[in-house]
């Protein structure tokens, strides 16, 4: 298995911040935000960590080389900022055919459980495993993705950034898919609002197909910086991410 960090995006909604930075590269609490996604991957079983760059994309490359906690690391270039789904489409070579864990580049999760989830993933045999995280605020969940799932946690249905959520289960960009998630990027819609591919239609589209994928409970408290207080919101949390 593999990790891929997704860490291409520019942050637009960071404004002047993000001119003349990545956005994965704003340090939160004395380092980067990218390093805590680095954390998580190094601190699991996968063999190589993936980076999908590009925005400013010699500051991650010079920050973090070929190595980080004791995993290689490879770097792929997507040319043109399309979003996940085709950033996720950037790294298939890459990739090869493992199995991959996906984190993206601008998270903080507070107790995270990844480890436990990838074991999830391999003894239950899965197609893909989605973290999410129990959230009362809806509002918060409308700027993610929802989802409804059975009693035994088989996912059947993703709403991305949805109005009205309709549970406080919040989907976050931490999932464990099989390879075979690849062959469902040409079929994926491309969302009309945001003019590009998203990551809960792709995993629709192999739900749709019969394929199981199941929820688990990632982390305590998630935080996904796309704003200004967005990273002064998790300053206050950061300190106590950790792996598990």
């Amino acid at each position: 298995m593999k990790a891929l960090i997704l860490a291409a995006g520019r942050g637009k909604r960071l404004g002047e911040k993000t001119n003349s930075q990545n956005k994965c590269m704003l340090r939160l609490n004395d380092k980067p935000v990218i390093e805590y996604s680095l954390e998580c991957a190094a601190g699991t079983e996968v063999n190589e960590i993936v980076i999908v760059v590009g925005h400013r994309a010699e500051e991650i490359i010079n920050a973090y080389g070929n190595r980080y906690g004791g995993k290689p690391i490879r770097y792929v270039i997507q040319y043109d900022q399309q979003g996940l789904v085709h950033a996720i489409e950037c790294s298939q070579s890459a990739i090869g055919g493992d199995d991959f864990l996906l984190l993206l580049g601008d998270e903080i999760l507070i107790n995270r459980k990844h480890r436990s989830m990838i074991k999830q993933f391999e003894d239950e045999n899965l197609f893909g495993i989605c973290g999410i995280v129990i959230e009362k605020d809806q509002s918060r969940i409308s700027k993610t993705y929802n989802l409804i799932q059975d009693d035994r946690k088989r996912i059947y249905r993703l709403i991305e950034k949805p109005r009205k959520p309709m549970n406080d289960l919040m989907g976050t960009g931490n999932c464990v898919f099989n390879n075979d998630i690849f062959s469902y990027i040409p079929q994926t819609p491309i969302n009309q609002q945001r003019k590009e591919k998203e990551l809960p239609d792709l995993i629709q589209c192999a739900i749709d197909d019969g394929n199981i994928v199941k929820s688990f409970v990632i982390c305590d408290r998630y935080f996904n910086i796309n704003s200004e207080d967005d990273l002064k919101e998790a300053e206050a949390y950061a300190s106590l991410a950790q792996s598990g």
